[in-house]
């Protein structure tokens, strides 16, 4: 790329909400960035923002204005779909006129409409595909309240496989929260995305769901997100979510 043509590295990783230009310009100088998987030292370097891949640290950052990456809080009686042709709620309600773009949005990781939880969203294709690919083997996890007192063997059970009507499941992992008279709150980890797998699971060993809640996927947490909410992944977020998946 000639002189006159892309941006200055360091202004693309200020825009982009890494640091301060002068702050930039240190971790360049210190070898901390790359671009195209080549290290870069000259702070004259000029990048193409829309093309060129960029990392920090070993971790990708996002440098294409026009890429969307959300959080949302899908609340239990919304469907996960960006429309309904029946008219329910869905998510798509959510995002209108609150997000450019909205009708160019994934959803990654869809939830059934009796689930609660952490839902993402994005325009970037490629990233969403191999999120929802089960060879990434991205975990989720799941905060369930069942019904009956779950036994310390359970656990165990869990990991080791459970079949199913459609194949085996086995669990990443599985801890009991809490526990109240005929109910217990546990969380349950899996990278597995077959429809209703959570419910099915925990049926299937005799603990039906009574209320389930997706807080986590990958590195991406919910936490005191309320029901209905949106907000955008940090920098830190999407270049892990970038990593878990090899891109």
């Amino acid at each position: 790329m000639s002189d006159d043509e892309g941006v200055r590295l360091q202004k693309v990783l200020s825009q982009a909400g890494i640091a301060s230009r002068r702050v930039a310009e240190k971790m360049i100088r210190d070898g901390r960035v790359e671009v195209d998987g080549l290290i870069v030292t000259e702070l004259g370097t000029r990048v193409d923002p829309q093309n060129s891949v960029i990392r920090v640290d070993g971790a990708r950052i996002a440098i294409d204005d026009e890429r969307v990456y959300l959080a949302i809080n899908k609340p239990r009686g919304m469907h996960s779909t960006m429309s309904d042709d029946r008219g329910r709620p869905c998510v798509g309600d959510l995002v209108e006129h609150r997000v450019r773009g909205n009708k160019s949005l994934f959803h990654v990781g869809r939830l059934d409409a009796d689930t609660e939880g952490l839902l993402l969203l994005t325009n970037d294709g490629e990233l969403a595909h191999r999120l929802m690919h089960p060879s990434f083997e991205v975990p989720k996890t799941y905060l369930a309240t069942v019904m009956g007192s779950v036994p310390k063997g359970l656990s165990n059970k869990l990991r080791a496989g459970v079949e199913l009507d459609d194949g085996p499941v086995r669990v990443d992992d599985f801890a009991v929260v809490d526990t109240v008279p005929g109910r217990s709150l546990v969380t349950v980890t899996l990278h597995e995305g077959r429809k209703h797998i959570v419910r099915r699971l925990l049926a299937e060993v005799g603990f039906p769901v009574q209320e389930l809640v997706r807080t986590d996927i990958g590195t991406v947490t919910l936490g005191e997100q309320r029901p209905g909410s949106i907000r955008v992944l940090t920098q830190k977020e999407i270049g892990e979510l970038y990593k878990a998946v090899g891109l």
